[in-house]
C-alpha cells in the first residue's frame, strides 16, 4: 500500500465511520478491495480499536449526567500510574481514563442518570480506592461540540426590522 494511504483511510473513517466501501474507495482512489484490506488490517493491529454512535441524549427521554472528574494520586513503584489506571478504568461507570500533564494525574468520565449516582460513585468505589489522594468533580452542564460533531443547532440569522 502506498505511504500515506494508510493515515488517509483513517481520516476519512474517523469522520464518517459509516462510509460505503465503494465511495470510500473512489474518495481515496484506490480499488474497493484494497480499502477493505487496509481497513481489516488497521482492525488486527489495533489502529482502529473500534466504532461507536453518537447520541445527543439531550433529544431523548432519557436522563442523563456526564461528570468530569479530576483524580490526584500516589504512582506505584514499578508500574507508575498503569495499574491505578487499570482499576478505574474496569469500572461501568467509566467512559473515558486520561493520564494527564498539569495538577492532576487522571481524568476520569463517567456518566449516569443523575448527579446523586455520580458522587455515590466518587464516594463508594473512586475515592477508596488506594493511591488516590483525592479527587474534583466537574459535572458538564451543555455539550456544544463532541469530537468533532455540533450538537447544538445553527442559530437562524435575524433580520433587523425598522419602520
Amino acid at each position: 500500500m502506498k505511504e500515506g494511504k494508510r493515515e488517509e483511510i483513517l481520516r476519512l473513517i474517523e469522520n464518517k465511520s459509516r462510509i460505503d466501501l465503494k465511495e470510500a474507495a473512489i474518495l481515496l482512489g484506490m480499488e474497493e478491495a484494497e480499502v477493505a484490506n487496509a481497513i481489516a488490517d488497521m482492525e488486527k493491529e489495533k489502529v482502529i480499536c473500534g466504532y461507536y454512535t453518537m447520541i445527543d441524549w439531550e433529544k431523548t427521554n432519557e436522563d442523563r449526567v456526564t461528570a468530569l472528574i479530576e483524580v490526584k494520586v500516589t504512582p506505584q513503584r514499578g508500574t507508575g500510574f498503569d495499574d491505578i489506571a487499570d482499576r478505574i478504568m474496569r469500572y461501568d461507570e467509566v467512559k473515558a481514563v486520561y493520564l494527564m500533564s498539569g495538577g492532576f494525574d487522571f481524568t476520569v468520565i463517567i456518566e449516569e442518570k443523575t448527579m446523586k449516582e455520580i458522587a455515590q460513585f466518587v464516594t463508594s468505589k473512586l475515592s477508596t480506592l488506594d493511591s488516590i489522594l483525592n479527587t474534583a468533580t466537574h459535572f458538564i452542564l451543555k455539550k456544544y461540540k463532541d469530537y468533532g460533531t455540533i450538537l447544538v443547532e445553527d442559530k437562524e440569522e435575524r433580520i433587523l426590522v425598522t419602520p
